[in-house]
């Protein structure tokens, strides 16, 4: 029982229920009852922490996720986040947040990740960075492989949103515990990682009901869907990137 972390779980649970949301939870004997992990994630939809915190709630236990740091500076958002422990983000200087999320895994929390970094246009997974594999081995702790698939119906980047009685499905999978030597190499850990996500989101995929007409713009173009390729897609995130940039330095000449 935490004063700020078990009061947003019950509100979000009463805000899911209204939605009409069903979760389809599978692997969730997976996250370990006491002891650190890192919960990978892949990313599509913005509540995505929200729903893969879910998958946690059957084995008693809470995720500390890493979010960008500019949340925390939120006048309603940053007392949550902080009140729930979880951990900023500044992605110009990494190396205390990683430190202190390495130190949460040796403390025994649950700390959630998305390798690849940024939301995915494409719903694809993108490639992936090789910070969660570096933690759980600095730290000495599994990792769990964790895919989602159909929030992004909810709300995602450049579609529309369904943020009110939607009935949407929404899949949930805990792979079972992804183990890295000490010794291993990060890269090739990280590309096995990579392929054990695959995997699980595309047998996700298979399983889940087909979407058709205007939901077809949350469907992979590998699908037969009207999202963009991860080629259109890795343009579009150039853009913005390109945008926020120039957007900065505009500042620091004003």
């Amino acid at each position: 029982m935490e004063p700020v972390y078990t009061p947003v779980i019950t509100a979000a649970r009463a805000v899911f229920l209204a939605q009409g949301l069903r979760f389809r939870m599978e692997g969730t004997e997976h996250v370990p009852r006491v002891g650190g992990a890192v919960m990978a994630i892949n990313h599509t939809g913005y509540f995505d922490f929200t729903y893969a915190g879910l998958a946690a709630q059957p084995s008693k236990r809470l995720v500390r996720f890493m979010a960008k740091k500019s949340i925390f500076s939120h006048r309603v958002a940053g007392p949550l986040m902080r009140g729930m422990k979880h951990i900023p983000v500044d992605r110009r200087d990494g190396k205390a947040s990683f430190m202190r999320a390495v130190q949460s895994l040796k403390d025994g929390e649950i700390v959630g990740v998305f390798p690849e970094a940024t939301m995915s246009r494409s719903f694809e997974l993108k490639e992936f960075k090789p910070g969660a594999v570096r933690m759980a081995q600095e730290a000495g702790v599994p990792i769990l492989p964790t895919t989602l698939w159909g929030s992004q119906r909810v709300w995602s980047k450049n579609t529309p949103k369904h943020l009110g009685r939607s009935n949407i499905p929404i899949s949930v999978v805990i792979g079972e515990p992804f183990h890295v030597a000490p010794d291993e190499n990060r890269a090739e850990a990280t590309r096995r990682l990579q392929a054990v996500m695959e995997a699980q989101l595309r047998a996700q995929q298979a399983a889940y009901p087909a979407m058709t007409g205007d939901d077809l713009v949350f469907q992979p173009a590998r699908l037969g869907g009207r999202a963009p390729t991860p080629e259109a897609a890795a343009a579009e995130d150039l853009a913005d990137m390109t945008r926020t940039v120039d957007k900065f330095n505009k500042k620091r000449r004003a």
